[in-house]
């Protein structure tokens, strides 16, 4: 997500304590967290999937892959 889209979803947070939402609003910063949280979850599998345990022998061992509950 870019800076844009961080920036929306931060101005919409303060208008809702502040003075509330329309449902239109409400609706476009539903989707923008939707957008936020699959593209922080899409990155930090990238970053989980290129990670590996170094031994003390020295091998190498990538983490394994676990199915549990993050989607």
């Amino acid at each position: 997500m870019d800076k844009c889209g961080i920036d929306r979803i931060n101005e919409l947070a303060r208008k809702a304590k502040s003075e509330g939402l329309t449902e239109e609003e409400k609706l476009e910063q539903q989707a923008l967290r939707k957008q936020y949280i699959a593209e922080f979850r899409q990155s930090l599998r990238a970053t989980l999937d290129n990670v590996v345990i170094v031994e003390p022998d020295g091998s190498r061992t990538p983490l394994k892959k676990d199915n549990g509950p993050v989607q």
